[in-house]
């Protein structure tokens, strides 16, 4: 198997399956080559289901149709409705503060926070349930307090949707065939 290399002053190792199917492998600046052979070896099985995984997905993106430019505007639209009340109501009950809302259509995120506290969105986010728009939101909220995933921001995101681990989930499972209606 190929794998990509990255090095960093980060202190321990993990490996990622991208959405091609490549293989990614973050180490420390010091992990011996010997060391990351037999950590991918160790997690050769955990690879190759994730990347079953991503041709499965792959073959079900065929199936679907991408958006034309006119679904996508109609999806800003609503979404631009949608999130901002759903921003407005979380945000109230958080007691936090944001800037701007901005909603684009994205092939890899589905929501981001600026350190100015402006939210973005991927209008994508109206083809899915409506617990996962909320969880969407109170992630990016939750980022205004915690530019972070730390275990601070994770119990955050569990007071405001104690069930937020459903949704997490739903986008593990079905995000990427979301993602790939957006025309190349």
């Amino acid at each position: 198997m190929t794998v990509e290399l990255i090095r960093s002053r980060r202190r321990t190792l993990s490996v990622q399956v991208r959405q091609d199917g490549s293989v990614l492998v973050r180490a420390p600046m010091l992990t011996s080559q010997r060391e990351i052979r037999r950590f991918l070896e160790k997690h050769t099985d955990w690879i190759e289901r994730q990347q079953l995984r991503v041709r499965q997905q792959a073959e079900e993106a065929k199936k679907t149709p991408p958006l034309s430019e006119e679904e996508l505007r109609e999806l800003t639209r609503l979404a631009r409705k949608d999130l901002t009340a759903r921003c407005e109501a979380f945000a109230a009950q958080m007691g936090v503060s944001y800037g701007r809302i901005a909603i684009r259509h994205q092939k890899t995120k589905w929501g981001s926070c600026s350190s100015r506290g402006n939210l973005n969105f991927n209008c994508l986010l109206m083809l899915t349930p409506e617990e996962v728009r909320d969880y969407v939101v109170v992630h990016e909220l939750c980022h205004l307090r915690h530019m972070n995933h730390s275990p601070e921001f994770w119990a955050a995101a569990e007071k405001v949707l104690p069930d937020y681990r459903n949704a997490k989930r739903w986008l593990k499972q079905n995000g990427t065939a979301v993602m790939n209606r957006v025309p190349m």
